[in-house]
């Protein structure tokens, strides 16, 4: 059996940008990830195809070298506890939020011997000497709201239970952890943008935007991983279930959607008030930031080897992806 994934990538017309220190970055960053993870040997080829250091690169082109790291770093643990928290049940998933934040609050006094913890402490103590105390607040509430949606998403699996579509959506958007990567938008760029400025309905529109459409379009390349191990948190799953359609018809709704995501932002962007020439500068770098994103994470997803395997570039040209045998 197959599907044809939508064609975002040719919908999607932001320029496509990459770091002059991808390179060098990411080789450093995968060798503090092994170090630090101590992964298993499937583990670690799978970490390797992840090529989550492009991935940042792409997101964050215009970072400094030592701000680029530290990004390469958060990226490829957000990853692995992606990892983690897909075989946790809700009450592990609560207990490593409760490390995690404790150190993100605490670094200097909070005492963690896990992996994770001292992961978490190594990455933050080096993001927090040039971050804005406004963007620092930002990733620690939105990095707060991460655990705490996956940990219903840990519940509603170990119930069997799929939510209807709104409120998928509105769970994804933390879920998907975009948000924490948002904040350091902020930080790579050094912004200081007031949070009456960020709070403004047309530029939480625009994160959202971005959110949907980096949340969603992964959902559809992530979609045969995930269904061949039994997986239901994917909004082509919730789709089938709620609108009681075909697979393939689930897949062409969310990948409607994704262009429309992608229509959304292009009309909010076009829409922004003005705050003044210094704000607006700011305002208009982060804007950028999440544009980067959504036409980075487009192309990375084939680049990458964690939704096709070896075969990303194939599918990214045909758009045929054959499903994967259920894994009982």
């Amino acid at each position: 059996m197959k599907i044809i994934i939508p064609d975002l990538v040719s919908h999607c017309d932001f320029p496509l940008r990459s770091n002059s220190y991808c390179a060098r970055a990411s080789k450093e960053s995968e060798e503090w990830f092994l170090r630090g993870a101590n992964l298993k040997k499937h583990r670690r080829a799978a970490f390797l195809a992840l090529r989550a250091g492009s991935l940042t690169s792409m997101c964050y082109p215009h970072a400094p070298y030592h701000k680029l790291r530290v990004c390469c770093d958060f990226m490829n643990y957000l990853f692995h506890l992606d990892d983690l928290m897909d075989d946790m049940k809700n009450s592990s998933t609560w207990s490593l939020r409760d490390e995690v934040i404790g150190v993100l609050r605490a670094p200097d006094t909070y005492q963690s011997l896990s992996r994770v913890g001292r992961m978490t402490k190594d990455f933050w103590i080096r993001l927090r000497t040039t971050v804005t105390s406004s963007a620092e607040r930002r990733f620690i509430k939105t990095f707060d709201a991460f655990f705490k949606a996956v940990s219903q998403q840990a519940l509603d699996r170990q119930r069997g239970h799929i939510p209807d579509l709104e409120s998928y959506i509105i769970m994804r958007r933390d879920t998907s952890g975009c948000r924490p990567c948002w904040a350091l938008i902020e930080y790579a760029n050094q912004l200081a943008i007031p949070d009456e400025v960020m709070d403004h309905p047309i530029l939480v529109s625009l994160g959202d935007a971005a959110n949907d459409l980096v949340t969603w379009s992964n959902d559809i390349f992530s979609y045969n991983a995930e269904q061949a191990r039994g997986d239901t948190h994917n909004m082509i799953v919730v789709v089938m279930k709620q609108k009681r359609v075909s697979l393939q018809s689930a897949v062409d709704f969310v990948g409607a959607m994704c262009k429309q995501s992608i229509d959304r932002f292009v009309e909010d962007r076009a829409q922004l008030p003005s705050w003044g020439p210094s704000i607006d500068s700011a305002v208009a770098r982060y804007v950028q930031g999440l544009a980067d994103w959504i036409v980075g994470s487009l192309h990375w997803s084939f680049d990458s080897g964690r939704y096709f395997g070896d075969k990303g570039r194939e599918v990214k040209a045909s758009r045929v992806v054959e499903l994967l045998p259920r894994v009982h």
